[in-house]
């Protein structure tokens, strides 16, 4: 299991939140100086420091907000700069708290290693259950099972391990190296030890058992969850149940927890509707998707781009394609920022059900609207055309593609189109379209293929083959028996 799907357990109801800190007048803010610098690789540094440097004053709760919204956005080197800079001004004097958030973002940042260094300075008063607890947080989040035990055991010598999050802790790290019977084994510790499990601690035991399937045990630790008076219930346990309900194929019992989801659905809670969402479309219950993204709508105000993405993939899993793109219409017009992802979600929908002519339309509505594409997205429409076999079609999209290729070095085509463009740049291509396309290639891969197919249309153009060949030797590139055959077919057609 990884991080992102343990994130996705953990998340609890009172964290969420669909907006990011913003000052609610009009005066610059330090926080709208920092947030725009979405670049991990930016300093925020110059920023701090020139904010300061033109008379403007910093409190600590502000410095703590940015901080906090830093880490709910994973900016986490930008967030470490942020407390760096903090205790080195002596804006403010740390406590255990902030040491302990500290120690955490030194960990992501430099790994355990730092963090153990960082542990080892502080004062004795301020190691405590915070930063012990902080530390663990490391070991866990690298999975170094030795290290996370040994310091467990640490921590119940001096008392430190009397919350539920130390065990949590624990069942996260058998949870992420695939140990998910040993999840169990902690949750009863806990209780021997006297440690209440929060509503997280039931649901990472539910999803040890969702994972091995077993039904029974997840229903007997949803049901004693259920029962104890300190929990309540909130719909993201009941998500996690109706998931691995479907998984089963147990359909009714999922429809049963669904619902018991939306019932503890709060108002704006955008990420408990996706969920939704989500659930019913994999049950196919196209009426229920349609009618929670209503709800959705009338509960938040305003849907933002994940929220789009989700209903979209949902519509596409159901292959309700006229659906789909009177939301993405709604999406157009919502005024939220550009955002590829969100038009792409239908885009490879129609590609991978073989309706590359729609697929190909958005691509050309962006395109003429002066909207970024990427290479991934038309190069698969170009694969499906090649599938059904309109060749030219291909050719278009793909020569889009790789022109787009300078703007997305990371790109990487698929080899069985390739080969598909390089038979028909061989078998059909003028050779001005040859050339054309070989100039393009040559940004992405040269390889005796790509030389082998012009040569193939000079020779259909009875145009001689000898510029070609020497292009091939400056790039390297050796004759095979396929190059002389088609050299001997040239001078064949001249016998």
């Amino acid at each position: 299991m990884n991080w992102k799907l343990l994130r996705s357990i953990a998340t609890d109801i009172g964290s969420r939140n669909r907006s990011y800190y913003t000052s609610r007048t009009k005066k610059p803010s330090l926080y709208s100086k920092i947030s725009p610098l979405g670049n991990p690789t930016t300093s925020v540094i110059p920023q701090l420091d020139d904010w300061v440097f033109n008379g403007n004053k910093v409190s600590v709760g502000e410095l703590q907000r940015i901080v906090r919204d830093l880490r709910k956005r994973s900016r986490f080197t930008q967030a470490l700069q942020v407390s760096e800079w903090m205790n080195k001004n002596g804006v403010c004097i740390f406590s255990s708290v902030e040491h302990a958030v500290h120690l955490d973002l030194i960990g992501k940042v430099h790994g355990f290693v730092s963090a153990e260094t960082y542990f080892n300075s502080l004062k004795k008063q301020d190691r405590n259950e915070k930063t012990y607890g902080a530390l663990l947080n490391c070991y866990v989040r690298q999975r170094h099972v030795d290290k996370s035990l040994s310091h467990l055991k640490k921590m119940k010598e001096l008392g430190f391990a009397l919350s539920p999050l130390t065990y949590n802790n624990i069942m996260c790290l058998y949870t992420n190296i695939g140990q998910h019977e040993n999840v169990a084994g902690v949750l009863s510790e806990m209780k021997e030890n006297h440690v209440l499990p929060d509503n997280f601690s039931y649901r990472i035991c539910i999803n040890s058992h969702g994972v091995r399937s077993d039904i029974e045990g997840m229903k007997t630790i949803l049901k004693e969850m259920e029962n104890q008076p300190h929990i309540v219930m909130d719909w993201n346990t009941y998500s996690v149940v109706a998931n691995f309900y479907i998984k089963v194929g147990l359909s009714g019992e999922a429809i049963d927890a669904l619902r018991k989801c939306e019932a503890r659905l709060e108002d704006k809670d955008g990420e408990g509707y996706n969920h939704l969402i989500s659930l019913y479309a994999r049950l196919g219950k196209k009426n229920e998707v349609l009618r929670l993204w209503e709800m959705e709508k009338n509960a938040c105000k305003r849907c933002i781009n994940r929220d789009f993405i989700t209903m979209l993939e949902s519509l596409v899993k159901l292959e309700e394609f006229d659906e789909a793109d009177k939301i993405l219409k709604e999406w157009e017009y919502s005024g939220n920022c550009y955002d590829l992802g969100v038009p792409n979600v239908v885009i490879v929908g129609y590609s991978e059900k073989d309706f590359p002519e729609r697929a190909e339309a958005i691509l050309e509505d962006l395109w003429n609207k002066e909207k970024a594409t990427n290479p991934n997205s038309w190069a698969l429409v170009a694969s499906r055309y090649l599938h059904k076999g309109e060749i030219e079609k291909a050719f278009g999209c793909l020569k889009i593609a790789l022109s787009l290729f300078s703007e997305n070095k990371k790109w990487k085509p698929n080899p069985r189109v390739i080969a598909a463009l390089h038979n028909w740049i061989g078998d059909n291509a003028c050779v001005e379209d040859a050339e054309a396309l070989v100039s393009l290639l040559e940004n992405v891969q040269k390889n005796i293929h790509m030389y082998h197919a012009l040569m193939k249309a000079y020779v259909r153009a009875d145009k001689e083959v000898d510029g070609v060949l020497e292009r091939m030797k400056k790039d390297n590139i050796k004759e095979t028996k396929k190059t002389i055959e088609i050299i001997n077919m040239r001078k064949a057609e001249n016998l």
